[in-house]
């Protein structure tokens, strides 16, 4: 983990606004930015340690926590919502046995809403590792869980 967050370091030092490339570049390597990652930065960039942190949890996009083995993304858009999407997503919490912004149970599923996919004539939307999936149902959403348990 240090040698990541040195190489971070090195690679945008005395670059004007490097924090977020910097928290990009940990992320990219670790999945997500170590909380023992802060002191570090803070000194390679010559800020607090509460700048890095705020910047970290201002951005959504900064993971906190090792990510889990798959990334599961329900759309919350309105053409989606339209389409029952909060019926979906409040399947999907009880299928992975976790709520929304947490990990299953099991470890492997990180559950997401987000706001459109882009799908939206094809409600209502989801990702599975990046992968979109269109006019998702309870049991589309089942069988594509299925397919990735286990699967490493």
């Amino acid at each position: 983990m240090q040698a990541t967050i040195d190489e971070a370091l090195r690679r945008h030092e005395g670059e004007p606004g490097a924090l977020l490339p910097v928290l990009h570049d940990i992320q990219d390597t670790l999945g997500y930015v170590p909380a023992q990652a802060i002191p570090r930065i803070a000194e390679g960039l010559n800020l607090s340690r509460a700048e890095v942190y705020g910047v970290i949890t201002y951005y959504s996009h900064f993971r906190h926590d090792p990510p889990a083995r798959h990334a599961v993304a329900i759309c919350r858009g309105e053409a989606c919502q339209s389409m029952g999407s909060a019926a979906l997503l409040a399947h999907a919490e009880r299928v992975l046995d976790c709520k929304s912004h947490q990990v299953s149970a099991d470890g492997q599923f990180q559950l997401e809403p987000v706001y459109c996919l882009g799908l939206c004539a094809s409600s209502p939307a989801a990702t599975l590792d990046g992968t979109p999936h269109a006019r998702v149902t309870p049991a589309k959403f089942d069988a594509l869980i299925a397919s990735q348990r286990d699967i490493k």
